[in-house]
């Protein structure tokens, strides 16, 4: 198991070993491919075959909720009168369960 320069923790497993440069090639390749960042590569050596299995960073996202008929990330750049609207409206729960009959 090695970590380089791309936070990506790359591990192999077949008969041979893969050289350094191979292996930097092969997360080139899937980030390439794919256009997202990768955590974690295990590259399996088959023959002449080379299965990759990856798994991705996770992707920094902001919650959007509806509130008072907005979409919302945030309520930072509210006035206070749609402030006092979020505040006054009613809040529903969820209550119960279903039970199957």
């Amino acid at each position: 198991m090695e970590n380089y320069i791309y936070n990506v923790e790359v591990t192999a497993s077949g008969d041979s070993e893969i050289p350094f440069e191979e292996r930097k090639q092969y997360v080139d390749y899937v980030t390439k491919k794919t256009g997202r960042k990768i955590s974690k590569l295990n590259i399996e050596a088959d023959g002449d075959y080379v299965n990759l299995t990856y798994k991705f960073e996770d992707v920094p996202f902001e919650r959007i909720r509806r509130i008072t008929g907005y979409l919302v990330g945030t309520m930072d750049n509210w006035n206070d009168a749609k402030r006092a609207e979020e505040h006054d409206r009613v809040k529903h729960g969820v209550t119960g369960g279903y039970e199957p009959v």
